[in-house]
């Protein structure tokens, strides 16, 4: 997709913008049968269920995404934290998607979602600006994407985010991200079912990329919830659905990379 196109398809006039209260008093969809999540690299991820696939953070291969495939894959809607290289680079991606990067609420082709603005940075946003945290439902399943979150979570922000079933959160630290302590500090505040982490070091950064890696995360989630909490999927894909939400507390499912 070139540049002309992707600005063009940012100011589509076929979103039509819903009220914030309406979009929490009804159902984000009408969907049931579960999702199916791939990891795509660092914050990158594609959903698919309800009969549609949603990509989310699309990335340019530069910096802490040097070496990761790029995420060239079909798909109906891409939302897109920031405008970033490394979590909102469209350009490349098949076909014709819906586009959505701004905090606002959307209903699409009859899907709803929901983008809420916090902070890029420790900083007010004076430094990388704001990032969208994008809500939806699909396959009947609730998500929540914090992206590149670094800023607490404020009560108003809290309200149509907390209890998701998914919650994707960066734990890698770095100057536009929270850091382990910054992460469990939100997943306290949204209580979500099942917990995946995001935003860190891997192999495929180059030198200067400043991620920590998810370990230190991994061990203050075990240290909180317990161990038993905690499971690797040992896999880039995992299926979910209704059954898998019955814990009482947060659960962590770490994702693996295919390289």
């Amino acid at each position: 997709m070139k540049r002309s196109q992707f600005l063009q398809y940012l100011g589509v006039g076929a979103l039509t913008t819903l009220g914030s209260s309406l979009l929490q008093s009804q159902p984000l969809a009408a969907q049931s049968g579960g999702v199916t999540v791939k990891f795509l690299g660092h914050t990158c991820f594609l959903f698919t269920g309800g009969g549609q696939r949603v990509l989310v953070n699309p990335f340019r291969q530069i910096g802490c995404t040097t070496g990761y495939r790029a995420p060239i894959t079909q798909s109906n809607f891409v939302l897109i934290s920031s405008r970033l290289f490394d979590e909102g680079y469209p350009e490349q991606l098949p076909g014709n998607p819906r586009v959505l990067f701004e905090a606002g609420s959307y209903k699409v082709d009859g899907w709803r979602f929901e983008g809420v603005e916090v902070d890029h940075d420790r900083v007010g946003g004076n430094r990388f600006g704001f990032n969208v945290v994008w809500r939806w439902q699909q396959g009947g399943v609730n998500i929540v994407h914090l992206g590149g979150a670094a800023g607490p979570i404020t009560p108003a922000e809290k309200i149509p985010l907390t209890r998701p079933d998914l919650l994707f959160v960066p734990v890698g630290g770095g100057p536009k991200a929270y850091n382990a302590s910054e992460a469990m500090a939100a997943v306290q505040e949204l209580n979500p079912k099942i917990v995946i982490p995001t935003h860190y070091r891997t192999s495929a950064a180059d030198s200067q990329c400043d991620l920590d890696g998810r370990e230190a995360f991994v061990e203050q989630f075990k240290a909180r919830y317990g161990s038993d909490a905690v499971s690797n999927r040992g896999s880039d894909t995992a299926a979910f659905n209704a059954g898998s939400f019955n814990a009482t507390t947060p659960q962590l499912r770490t994702m693996n990379y295919r390289f």
